[in-house]
């Protein structure tokens, strides 16, 4: 995974001093790193029966659909409140300053659907566990959760024991 990490483009003080931005843009537009990172998250699961592939606004939408697609899978987006169009279930969360929250179609996971979480980045896992509450609440069950990036450094894992969490770049500091 040297070769994709080589891809992505750290910036150093953003969004605030002291932040250091893993930017995957730069991955997202080099086409064999692109190509490269939805096979790496694809072979996570292979021989794995699952359903679908929850994908978290927004850079989860990037590689859940074609994660999906590998796995002949569905795709299911969770998005922030009044974007999804049919009855939904929502779940609110504690960021580092403040909440969030979170929505789900009600129909989109089923009693025993076996379901992948992916999103672009493991940073605190306050998402990623918010998304695995939501799953599990209309009857779900995560198989795991993958990330094209953890920052090994945060919390992330702490909030996510019991599940099955991999990733394919980490970042020690």
């Amino acid at each position: 995974m040297d070769e994709l990490k080589q891809l992505i483009r750290e910036v150093p003080d953003f969004p605030k001093p002291g932040i250091n931005f893993y930017d995957i843009t730069t991955l997202l537009k080099h086409p064999e790193g692109l190509r490269k990172t939805v096979d790496a998250l694809a072979a996570q699961y292979e021989g794995v029966q699952i359903d679908s592939v929850v994908g978290v606004e927004a850079r989860g939408f990037i590689f859940a659909p074609a994660l999906a697609y590998h796995l002949g899978a569905g795709f299911v987006p969770v998005r922030k409140p009044k974007k999804l169009p049919a009855e939904t279930a929502s779940i609110s969360y504690d960021l580092e300053y403040g909440q969030d929250t979170l929505q789900i179609h009600r129909d989109a996971i089923g009693e025993g659907h076996r379901v992948i979480i992916a999103d672009d980045l493991l940073a605190t896992g306050g998402t990623a566990r918010a998304v695995c509450n939501l799953v599990e609440g209309l009857g779900g069950k995560v198989e795991g959760l993958v990330f094209v990036v953890e920052l090994e450094f945060l919390p992330g894992r702490d909030k996510l024991q019991g599940y099955d969490v991999r990733s394919l770049i980490k970042y020690q500091s």
